[in-house]
């Protein structure tokens, strides 16, 4: 089927079943997977970008500055961009926006090529994450709805777990560029099954005017938002007036995009629909819970190959088992949301969450490797019922002509938590391993005498120094990091709490007709 055949039907169409289903499922979670990725992939590769186009590190990280900007502005555009242009229409233009615009990030050949292409890159794949999850729950058969949302919310959670070892590894045994081909082949894969068995459940279009005041004031207040929360941390936050600045500008910008965006008539992100209880509160579970996710997903890595000398594949391997249980358990997870009150599934996998973040504070600076899987093990027991639920209990809560605007909505919560969660996780992680070092080297007894011990055993002053050093130093960054740990398990606490809030669905795990 052409592209260009893709039009609206009439009437619903049947769900998919058997074999069509399988792989319809595949090329939308295939989708979603790159495009989260490509998030996180680049992280690690930020020495190999700035080595090959002769940068600074500090220049070559707006690599993933321009990136992050512009996907969390795309991300809340995905309802009226999918009512004006079809939701199928445009995310199949989206995925060959994204796979030219991964090429071409791939043979630039120098610092402002890139990042534009980045940027462009951004905008392309921004809309993905919920156009996948909306097509998902359209493919899927209504009393499976839910099994379609474990399979996006697996995809969605590994991928940024897997980008920076994804990316670690081609950097070292390839070059740079193959972070951004690779996505090539998945996206030429996802684009031909997608116009062969998604194509059919299209939507109508809808002539809707251009909010060009709504969408320029989105643009100015998400990207200085999205920048102060990059480079705060290097400017030493609201000490720099740059900082300060772009604080101001997104203050005042969110509060005049909100107040616009409720007297237009056709707004270009529909915020009217966090007038649904049902809704707003799980959005708040999921802001909140995948804020403190995500930092431990970031922290975790950083400090096993900073502090205890592991590199990113060795790093890798201990963070993968956390895909294991999810997997296993989302079907479970999908099957357990028809059948009982939603609120207490995601409330307890919450709370597993948090459970599973307070066995991390036993970690010390020296552990073996199983003291470091098992909890990554055991955290998946529990986040096929927080993000599964979640999702559908949000979702069930709007009527059908809202869905579409609520997953932009509900994805954009999800991205904005996830780069806050990570400056805010980063920045009191360096904070707290200054204070504790300080500490520690305050309370050291006879320093003088474990350095003459080193020299003994054959190091000279300079490296019994250096030695003594790196064991303070990982002293500190592992004290500093059971105390993130903490302060994560208490705002799942918190996630856990707001679910509470959200009324009593009317049967379990339904679904609003039409999602």
């Amino acid at each position: 089927m052409a592209l260009s055949s893709i039009k609206a039907q009439e009437k619903e169409p049947e769900p998919l079943k058997g074999g069509k289903l399988l792989l319809g499922a595949f090329a939308l979670a295939l989708s979603n997977f790159v495009v989260v990725l490509d998030t996180t992939i680049a992280n690690v590769s930020v020495p190999h970008i700035a080595g090959g186009l002769a940068v600074s590190p500090t220049q070559a990280t707006w690599v993933i500055t321009s990136y992050a900007v512009a996907d969390a502005i795309t991300v809340p555009l995905t309802g009226w961009l999918s009512a004006r242009f079809g939701t199928v229409r445009w995310f199949i233009f989206s995925l060959i926006g994204f796979g030219i615009f991964s090429f071409l990030c791939g043979i630039s050949s120098s610092l402002s090529m890139l990042v534009l292409f980045r940027i462009l890159q951004g905008l392309s794949g921004g809309p993905l994450m919920p156009l996948t999850q909306i097509l998902l729950l359209r493919i899927f058969p209504k009393n499976r709805a839910a099994a379609g949302l474990g399979i996006w919310a697996m995809t969605t959670t590994a991928a940024p777990i897997l980008g920076p070892i994804l990316g670690g590894w081609i950097s070292d045994n390839w070059t740079w560029p193959w972070i951004f081909f690779i996505n090539l082949p998945v996206v030429v894969t996802c684009i031909v099954f997608s116009i062969r068995i998604v194509a059919p459940f299209e939507t109508k279009r809808l002539k809707q005017p251009i909010d060009i005041v709504g969408l320029g004031l989105l643009i100015l207040w998400v990207g200085a938002f999205q920048i102060m929360l990059d480079t705060g941390r290097d400017n030493d936050w609201f000490a720099s007036w740059w900082i300060t600045e772009l604080a101001i500008v997104a203050g005042v910008g969110l509060i005049a995009f909100v107040i616009w965006e409720l007297t237009d008539h056709h707004p270009v992100v529909d915020i009217k629909v966090l007038r649904h209880r049902g809704f707003l509160f799980p959005s708040l579970a999921i802001g909140l819970g995948f804020g403190a996710f995500f930092a431990q997903v970031v922290l975790t890595p950083l400090w096993l190959q900073q502090s205890l000398g592991y590199t990113a594949g060795e790093a890798g391997k201990v963070v993968a088992w956390t895909g294991v249980f999810a997997v296993m358990l989302s079907p479970v997870a999908a099957r357990l949301a028809t059948k009982v009150d939603l609120r207490v599934t995601v409330s307890m996998g919450i709370m597993w969450l948090c459970f599973v973040t307070l066995l991390r504070t036993r970690w010390d600076p020296a552990p073996d490797y199983w003291t470091l899987a098992i909890p990554h093990l055991l955290l998946g027991l529990g986040m096929p019922f927080f993000f599964i639920g979640l999702t559908q209990l949000a979702l069930s809560a709007v009527p059908p002509n809202e869905v579409n605007s609520a997953a932009g909505i509900q994805s954009f919560m999800r991205t904005l938590s996830g780069a806050i969660g990570t400056a805010l996780a980063t920045t009191a992680w360096d904070t707290s391993s200054n204070v504790a070092r300080s500490e520690i080297v305050g309370r050291m007894n006879d320093a003088q005498g474990t350095l003459d011990k080193l020299q003994g055993a054959g190091l000279t002053m300079e490296q019994g120094r250096a030695q003594l050093e790196r064991l303070v130093q990982g002293q500190a960054s592992t004290l500093a990091l059971l105390h993130i740990y903490y302060i994560a398990a208490a705002v799942f606490v918190i996630a856990a709490a707001s679910v509470w809030l959200v009324p009593k669905p009317k049967k379990p795990g339904g679904m609003a007709a039409g999602h």
